[in-house]
């Protein structure tokens, strides 16, 4: 189960730096968190959880294997990309491509490195994008929709539900609003999707400031705020500069120069969680003593989806889920402790998944 965030932006906003940043931090990690790069614009990152490190202890596993989320760097975008401007049609066709977007904007003031638009506007930047990714939506939807119109009109019952789904995105486009604005019933969301619209995706904004301002940020991250806010979307501080150096630094290093900055931790982790949660994924985990593994799986499935995940045949054969709850895992020192206290449960196939479940499948092969 792949999923992927795009990284995108106007040039020199740090897009790449912190995804150069990404790739060396990734790469550096211990080899329980390994890193590799599928082509040179793609990264497929381990996400940082600290519960696998307690569990691992706890069962005494031999092996830690993380979830993943996977990063697409994604060539710079220009006013007029929608027309094919600058690399347009290949920023355009990499945006359908994946499925949630982190747009990094330039937080910082630097008379060394040129902005494209002549200013330090990252809300501003931040509306360029969308605008662009919002006439090339329009554009495809107009042309999309005329045919199916005639089909709907002729008593096409799937023709008149997706002539219905796209006229709502049109409207919205057309009012200078993303697609992801749209009022959509529960039954409508997963068609919706399909229609393959760019500004449906959802949106995390990734503020690069300067290096003083990574703890606290600064005023142009704090207008990204606001407008994240009012949009219900994620907005993550961070210093490509500091991600960069961090990066190049032993392992042991890495936490004194962290500290000295009053970071807790580096940004790159707070980026890789974000674009996980974006994604609407939760972990869940799988303990033995050959190895802890974490498994994605999007909130609300339930647990044959949960089992189809680690192998087709758990899912086709499922009978129940042995759960236990990752705080009762540990607060029973394993399976064993957890039985005793009553913390061990038997779960069917109507089982919503929680965030952290310890869990092991019985299936029929």
């Amino acid at each position: 189960m792949g999923f992927k965030c795009g990284i995108v932006g106007l040039p020199n906003v740090g897009k790449s730096t912190l995804f150069n940043a990404l790739t060396e931090t990734a790469a550096a990690q211990a080899a329980n968190y390994p890193f590799c790069t599928i082509e040179p614009n793609v990264g497929d990152v381990a996400v940082p959880d600290p519960r696998l490190e307690i569990l691992c202890k706890t069962a005494n596993s031999k092996e830690i294997i993380p979830t993943r989320i996977t990063f697409v760097d994604i060539a710079g975008l220009v006013r007029g990309a929608s027309k094919g401007e600058g690399l347009g049609n290949q920023f355009l066709a990499n945006i359908r491509e994946v499925d949630a977007i982190a747009h990094v904007l330039r937080c910082f003031e630097d008379d060394d490195i040129t902005h494209v638009e002549g200013r330090i506007d990252p809300v501003g930047d931040a509306d360029t994008v969308e605008t662009e990714l919002m006439l090339a939506d329009l554009e495809s939807l107009e042309r999309r929709i005329v045919p199916l119109e005639k089909k709907a009109k002729g008593g096409d019952k799937e023709a008149k539900d997706q002539f219905a789904l796209m006229s709502k995105a049109v409207a919205l486009l057309r009012e200078g609003k993303p697609a992801r604005a749209a009022d959509l019933t529960p039954e409508e969301r997963e068609p919706y999707r399909q229609l393959g619209l760019m500004t449906q995706k959802p949106v995390l904004y990734v503020c690069n400031v300067e290096e003083a301002s990574a703890a606290t940020g600064n005023k142009y991250s704090a207008l990204v705020e606001e407008k994240a806010k009012r949009e219900g979307a994620g907005v993550v501080v961070i210093s490509a500069r500091i991600e960069e150096e961090v990066a190049q630094l032993p392992p042991l290093e890495r936490a004194e120069f962290l500290g000295s900055l009053g970071l807790d931790e580096p940004g790159l982790n707070r980026l890789i969680r974000a674009g996980y949660d974006l994604l609407g994924l939760i972990t869940f985990f799988t303990v033995g003593p050959k190895e802890t593994r974490a498994w994605t799986v999007e909130k609300g499935s339930r647990a044959p989806q949960a089992a189809g995940v680690i192998h087709t045949d758990f899912e086709k054969g499922f009978i129940r889920a042995e759960t236990i709850a990752y705080d009762d895992y540990v607060a029973g020192k394993g399976e064993a402790g957890a039985r005793d206290a009553g913390k061990f449960r038997l779960e069917g196939k109507d089982y919503v998944v929680q965030d952290g479940d310890v869990l092991h499948f019985r299936f029929n092969a």
